[in-house]
């Protein structure tokens, strides 16, 4: 086998080099996926509905911090069925949100301080900048995929089990 000299290193020995550097970059790589915008947030936490039709349970990413609520689902591709964010807006306030930048079509549902659905939002316009008001003091939002609200039967008035709402 012929070995080619690049400087004072041969092919052989360039490879070896190469591929013990691999883990250290895909390491590198997957590190920086985490920690880009649209990245999960820190916290998933449960979460339930209780509706007429049942009790529903996802499975939330928490936006507790501004930077967390001001990226929100932005730059996300998909959404599971069964999974959401939920937004901590303690204390509780009028809230408007907007989909700038979020490619996924969502169901926004506003939450009073008690844990009781003030309001939805049903498949908001991806990418838009229309603002979606709570129409009254929300202390929390829940953003699942578009068509979950109608699909199990949550509406206004139902109840909602977390700690952020001292319901659980």
């Amino acid at each position: 086998m012929r070995h080619l000299r690049v400087g004072r290193w041969t092919k052989a020995a360039v490879r070896r080099h190469l591929a013990g550097l691999l883990p250290v970059v895909a390491a590198l790589l997957a590190l920086a996926v985490l920690t880009a915008p649209g990245a999960c947030a820190a916290d998933v936490e449960t979460l339930e509905i209780a509706s007429k039709t049942g009790v529903h349970v996802f499975a939330v990413e928490m936006a507790r911090t501004e930077e967390e609520r001001r990226t929100g689902l932005m730059y996300r591709k998909s959404l599971p069925e069964g999974r959401g964010m939920l937004f901590d807006f303690s204390p509780p306030q009028e809230v408007t949100m907007w989909m700038k930048n979020t490619f996924v079509s969502l169901d926004m549902i506003f939450i009073a301080a008690d844990g009781r659905i003030l309001r939805i939002a049903e498949n908001t316009e991806p990418e838009s900048t229309k603002t979606i008001s709570s129409r009254g003091p929300a202390k929390g939002v829940l953003e699942v995929v578009a068509g979950t609200a109608r699909k199990l039967g949550i509406a206004p008035g139902d109840r909602v089990g977390h700690p952020l709402f001292g319901t659980r």
